[in-house]
Order: C-alpha cells, then structure tokens, then sequence
C-alpha cells in the first residue's frame, strides 16, 4: 500500500513529535503493508510554514535513517498546504510542493467553511499541469452539508482524499457516514492515513481499506489502493463522474 498523506516527519508540526516516534511509526507502517508514504506537513495554516526545501531535507534525513535501521519504507515529499491567498504566487516561486514531486498538490480548506477561492486555485494550477487533492473533506463543515460543492470542484479537476479514521468511525459516527456516503458516490479517490502518531493518530490504513471493502465494494477500494499507486509513480488517474442526485442534499442526519 501506498500513504499519500501523513505527518511521519519529527518536529515539523503537529505529528512526530521526535525521531524516534518517526521510525516508530515507519515500523508500525511497514508493519501494517504500506511500503511507501509521502511525508505531508502542515504549511501555510497559521501556525506551521514548512516550505519546500526544509521538507526535502528532512525526508532525505529520514530516509537514510530509515536505510541504515533496515525499515524498508520510501519516504517521499510533500506538504498539506493550507489554502491562502498566495497560494498560486508561492506555487510559481517553488516554495510548494506537490506529491512525491507528482502533478498532484495536496489542499486542505478550514474545517468550518470552503474558501471563496477554492475553485480559482483548482482551475489555475490545472492550466499548470496540476491536479488539486482535496485532504479530507468528510471533515469539512461545509462539504459535508452540501456535497454537491465537491462534486463541482471534482468536475472541475480536483480530486479527494478520505481519513482512514474516518472510515473507521474515529472520528465518529456522524463523520464515518460521511465519508462512506462520500466514498459511494464517487467523490472520494484516495484513502490515506493522515497519521500523526503511534497510538492517538496511527495510520489504521488496512482496518480502512478492509471497512471500505465490505461497506462499499472491492472494486472501489481497489481503485483506491491503485489511484495511490499511481499518484506515487506521476501517473494519471482516470476520471469517474460523480454519482450525486440533481437535487441538493446533505449526508447529515436529521
């Protein structure tokens, strides 16, 4: 398996909060079947900047680590970018990076709300080869209410990024609906950790993939175990048109 998001590097952000845990956790990675992840700090967010070559260099620290301790585990890099009025600007000037040096740019939007330039940034990085992931919106307030905006910005070209916790109801109840719900009806093309550390945030990848399989299907957890894949390898993913209902609705209990 392949982790496309996950803070495995030590003190950057909120995740490893020292190399030891790091390796602890490409243990417990490796442990669990993944044989790849793609090191994803927190950047732009208010309280964590982590800008490109600072990541680099702590992945290449890691990986050597990672070599000399015999843990056969690829660490490539990346960052959750928060998105900010910059964002395009910062983009030009190489301070963000995407996936595994990918056409894929992580994004993560508040909890609470989309920005007003969310689809500006998809469609501009597009012109630029890129392709927006959008992290985990079955946590996103305002995703999660009307999940016909990220169907939109799916038409549009993003993809998305479903929580492993998520799926397996860490978050609880009222998230896990939403991300199955999401999962179902094509919104969702990747599932990753999003794992921080070894026992509060752990990366539950498997767990995740074997929920996704009885509650929606093997051929869809399939697709995301292989989209993962190739996100790594710079490939591309194919399109699946989402299945939402024309009229507006909400995953949300009544």
């Amino acid at each position: 398996m392949v982790d496309i998001h996950a803070h495995l590097l030590p003190f950057l952000d909120d995740g490893s909060s020292s190399l030891e845990e790091s390796l602890e956790m490409a243990d417990m990675a490796v442990s669990e079947g993944i044989t790849a992840v793609i090191a994803t700090p927190h950047h732009a967010n208010g309280i964590y900047d982590n800008e490109a070559s600072r990541v680099r260099e702590e992945v290449a620290s890691l990986q050597k680590l990672l070599e000399l301790r015999n843990i056969p585990l690829k660490v490539a890099s990346g960052q959750e970018i928060r998105g900010f009025n910059d964002l395009l600007r910062d983009y030009e000037r190489g301070t963000l990076l995407t996936l595994a040096d990918s056409s894929y740019l992580l994004l993560e939007f508040p909890s609470g709300q989309v920005p007003a330039k969310a689809k500006e940034w998809i469609y501009e990085l597009g012109l630029s080869g890129v392709t927006v992931v959008i992290a985990h919106p079955e946590r996103n307030k305002e995703l999660a209410a009307s999940p016909e905006k990220l169907a939109d910005f799916i038409e549009a070209g993003a993809l998305a990024q479903v929580t492993s916790h998520s799926l397996t109801g860490g978050f609880g109840r009222s998230v896990q609906k939403t991300a199955l719900q999401m999962c179902r009806s094509r919104l969702i093309h990747f599932v990753a950790s999003d794992a921080h550390n070894v026992k509060a945030r752990p990366f539950a990848l498997r767990e995740a993939y074997s929920l996704l399989e009885k509650e929606a299907g093997k051929e869809l957890a399939d697709s995301c175990r292989r989209n993962s894949e190739l996100l790594l390898a710079g490939e591309a993913i194919p399109y699946e048109e989402p299945l939402l209902p024309k009229k507006r609705w909400s995953f949300f209990s009544k």
